[in-house]
């Protein structure tokens, strides 16, 4: 699932320069993000001085401003679109590479279920998911570093913790207490999914094999066996569905909630008065960052799921492949 991309020197070029440059496209998308949000915090207060003294902003100022964000937009828009551009065609250079060596050894692993599947199929969503998974978690630490230290200064601003009382640098231990409670809270609820959707592309390939089969032969693929398949299939998805359904109501529930809490949390000192609008701004922006940087794993849960699911099929052909060469090699040593 590497070895086949990263060690192999004929993709040098994508693997390890491709992967450089998406970090480091990354990391330029995470510093314009920090533009916008010092962006935020000018523009709310002119904002607010133009509301609390009527035509003491003129119109060429606030259209200026605005303008400021439109320049940082493109630039970001821009840099996206490449981006992801340049990662479709990487993703596939990955799943060339994961191809080339499954099918240089399919005599090995022709005899596994669902074989032709998971050459075509699970080589294709292991590369985008690992892809996706790899940049997102380098995105969050990326975010995380460069949010957290003004989330630290601003955090400054904030006079107290309702119920609690003054405490330094309080919403970074916010954001931290409940990205973590966030993480375990669904780590608990979705153990389970893991194996579910194993079994789910256990049961799929076989009714898809059986339906192959159908295509060449006439006797294969009668109603009577696709019927039991495919009641295998249906029974097993229902108790997928069941399953989500409660990791569903556990995950927005705690994402809808967590919207509120910097804004409970700064309660006392926006009643207060002590900060404007446009720091304001800033602290929550800059909180919604961090805690989402933290909440990698919560956002992620599901597509984890996939991956889990998709790793041990192909684990499944690597481990026949190399149980095939070293018998290949004693049969030759004897």
């Amino acid at each position: 699932m590497f070895k086949s991309f990263f060690l192999d020197k004929r993709w040098f070029l994508w693997s390890i320069l491709g992967s450089a440059l998406i970090l480091y496209v990354t990391w330029y998308k995470v510093e314009l993000d920090v533009e916008i949000n010092e962006w935020f915090g000018s523009f709310y207060n002119l904002i607010q001085q133009a509301l609390a003294t009527p035509n003491s902003v003129t119109f060429e100022e606030y259209l200026a401003s605005c303008l400021t964000f439109l320049k940082i937009a493109t630039i970001y828009i821009t840099v996206a679109v490449v981006l992801d551009f340049f990662i479709r065609h990487y993703v596939f250079r990955w799943r060339t590479a994961m191809n080339d060596y499954y099918t240089s050894h399919w005599s090995k692993i022709r005899h596994i279920e669902g074989a032709s599947q998971r050459v075509q199929e699970d080589t294709m969503r292991f590369a985008g998911i690992v892809e996706t998974l790899g940049v997102a978690f380098m995105r969050s630490l990326m975010t995380l570093v460069a949010f957290l230290p003004i989330l630290w200064e601003l955090s400054k601003n904030v006079t107290e913790l309702p119920w609690i009382g003054p405490v330094e640098h309080s919403l970074v231990y916010i954001a931290i207490i409940s990205a973590l409670f966030g993480t375990v809270l669904l780590a608990i609820v979705g153990i389970k999914l893991p194996g579910l959707e194993f079994k789910n592309q256990k049961v799929e390939a076989a009714y898809r094999k059986e339906l192959v089969y159908g295509e060449d032969y006439e006797g294969r693929a009668q109603p009577e066996t696709l019927k039991e398949l495919f009641a295998n299939v249906r029974k097993n998805y229902f108790n997928l569905y069941k399953h989500y359904l409660y990791f569903d109501i556990a995950k927005w529930s705690y994402l809808q909630g967590t919207v509120i809490v910097p804004y409970i949390a700064l309660g006392p000192t926006i009643i207060s008065g002590v900060i404007t609008l446009g720091v304001l701004q800033q602290i929550v922006r800059a909180f919604g960052k961090v805690e989402e940087s933290f909440q990698f794993l919560v956002n992620s849960w599901k597509t984890i799921v996939e991956l889990m699911s998709i790793h041990k099929r192909l684990k499944a052909f690597e481990q026949e492949i190399d149980l095939a060469i070293e018998a290949e090699k004693s049969a030759t040593t004897d």
